[in-house]
């Protein structure tokens, strides 16, 4: 049995005869007449009594027509449950982030959405860099904000924020520097970067190295952290002595007593923020959050001792 066939069947039923359940089901006579003779043939049992009055259910018809109410009540029922779940997936932005993020950033966006598609919905994943632009190549993600470029066509993208890095050095260092209210580059030279794998990030690290080896940074992958370190654990390696690590100036508010975090003169280390998404994307709840991101104050504030 064919689930149009059991709504043909309660039609008849219901209407009385077979041109007033055509018409309901916006059916023609002969149509309806096939299907029900079909359905009798197929479940080897009279369903309807005819008359000139009309027709009527048999004993195996109305036995018949309490199951097939059943049967489409449930149906509508799990079609409805399924059109909430593609309705929920439909409104449902899956966002990509790397450890760390200027402030603000993503949680002024995420109010902003909920006022202009208060029915959409926002997953968050943290990921590398590159793991992101795989998961947005592959479906997995709908948007990613990421710290490099992609230069394919297949994602578009926009630069969000543009971030003055500083350094963060042993307390000890500094002092012993005669406490500068910036560093150069060059007077980082015997010390080590603590940084993070290239796999993460390609073309930002080889950016990043680039300018250090120029100033005589040694790069040692032994000292690679993630792409954003936990902040604790950073404190205590800055902390311990002979190496550094670059950090936005968010980083001043939560350092502790044995490490200070200074301005490099020149800003010559800048950390670029895209927002990248699927070209092809017609996600509207994705369009209102990529014009929030860009409409974020990414101006730096200016470098303090």
């Amino acid at each position: 049995m064919e689930l149009r066939e059991l709504r043909a069947f309660v039609a008849v039923v219901e209407e009385g005869g077979m041109s007033a359940a055509a018409r309901r089901l916006h059916l023609s006579q002969p149509a309806i007449s096939q299907t029900i003779h079909n359905l009798e043939r197929r479940l080897n049992v009279e369903l309807l009594v005819r008359t000139s009055a009309g027709v009527s259910a048999t004993a195996a018809g109305a036995a018949l027509l309490t199951e097939a109410r059943d049967l489409i009540s449930r149906h509508q029922e799990v079609a409805a449950s399924m059109a909430q779940h593609h309705a929920a997936a439909n409104n449902t932005v899956r966002v990509g982030v790397p450890l760390e993020l200027p402030p603000g950033l993503l949680p002024n966006a995420l109010t902003g959405l909920a006022s202009r598609s208060p029915a959409t919905r926002v997953t968050i994943r943290h990921l590398s860099t590159a793991s992101q632009i795989s998961a947005l190549r592959s479906g997995n993600l709908d948007l990613g904000l990421i710290r490099e470029r992609p230069s394919s066509t297949d994602l578009d993208v926009n630069l969000v924020v543009e971030e003055q890095l500083g350094v963060l050095l042993a307390a000890t260092h500094v002092e012993r520097l005669g406490a500068p209210e910036q560093i150069t580059l060059d007077e980082l030279a015997g010390l080590e970067w603590l940084g993070f794998p290239r796999c993460n990030s390609p073309a930002w690290y080889d950016e990043l190295t680039a300018t250090l080896r120029s100033h005589g940074v040694p790069i040692s992958p032994s000292t690679s952290f993630t792409e954003a370190p936990i902040q604790e654990v950073t404190f205590a390696a800055v902390s311990a002595g002979g190496v550094f690590a670059l950090a936005p100036a968010s980083w001043r508010t939560v350092l502790p007593d044995s490490v200070r975090w200074q301005p490099i003169n020149g800003n010559p280390v800048r950390r670029r923020t895209w927002v990248a998404w699927p070209s092809n994307s017609r996600h509207r709840g994705l369009a209102h959050l990529v014009a929030l991101l860009d409409d974020h104050d990414d101006s730096p504030s200016p470098p303090q001792p």
